[in-house]
């Protein structure tokens, strides 16, 4: 087993039986239906399903999953963010990136799980990570690209990647990793379709300058407050909790990017 500390990143086996993965299937598809999409290999990612799937969010706070969390955070955690990923035969992946650059906390405590809902092999598109690349707690620039390979999520540039290694998991396992750790995915040039459920969280203690931004703030709200507690105590439960992130689509179409 990889050293969270050390290396960035740990897997947690079997935090879903085969009941729950088939469940999940099917609340995925019920979901795309619902809003306007009938044939799920048109979709790359949904965005916040927690937020109108009881089952997602329910997912999202399994014992297996809190459990530890709290060990590599701490004992109060929130969660801001959740994805589910449908990548098809052929379809993209994302280029290298560190998600503490897109959801920027002010103590390193940003923490993602990455729940395989199918084998997820070199194949199919499983994640690649550099094991190490979060100890500095450097924040890599990042620029547009267009590598047909890659949907348009900007690329983190200037380290050298020969250091990567694949992450393959077992439908039902999941990846947990550091919000500064370097890592990508590749395309799927399997036949079959490569699911993923991706939640985000960090210690409730700490604030979230985030989403939605906030006139003459480029890095957003001084505390998004719209955030499910998946463990201990809110600090700031004074302030109230909002509901301002909407679920939505990104299509797969020429590699998921609405330009």
């Amino acid at each position: 087993m990889t050293n969270f500390e050390h290396d960035g990143y740990t897997i947690i086996n079997d935090v879903l039986t085969g009941g729950q993965l088939a469940e999940i299937h099917d609340e995925a598809a019920k979901i795309c239906r619902e809003v306007g999409y009938e044939n799920v290999t048109d979709v790359l990612c949904l965005h916040f399903p927690h937020k109108i799937s009881d089952l997602l969010l329910k997912t999202a706070q399994l014992p297996k999953i809190t459990e530890t969390l709290t060990d590599v955070i701490g004992p109060n955690v929130k969660m801001m963010q959740s994805m589910l990923f449908i990548k098809a035969a052929g379809k993209p992946g994302q280029a290298w990136h560190q998600d503490e650059t897109h959801i920027p906390t002010r103590d390193r405590s940003l923490t993602a799980v990455w729940l395989a809902l199918d084998d997820a092999t070199t194949e199919n598109g499983c994640l690649w990570v550099i094991p190490g690349s979060h100890r500095t707690g450097y924040l890599y620039p990042d620029r547009e690209q267009e590598d047909p390979g890659f949907d348009c999520t900007k690329e983190a540039h200037g380290f050298t990647d020969d250091q990567a290694v694949p992450v393959e998991l077992k439908a039902g396992d999941a990846l947990v990793f550091d919000g500064h750790l370097l890592h990508r995915s590749l395309p799927n040039t399997s036949n079959g379709t490569r699911r993923a459920y991706v939640t985000h969280y960090m210690n409730a203690g700490s604030l979230l300058p985030w989403f939605p931004p906030a006139d003459n703030e480029s890095m957003g709200t001084t505390d998004h407050r719209d955030i499910v507690m998946v463990a201990g105590v809110d600090p700031y439960a004074f302030k109230g909790i909002t509901d301002v992130m909407r679920p939505h689509i990104r299509p797969a179409g020429d590699g998921g990017c609405v330009r």
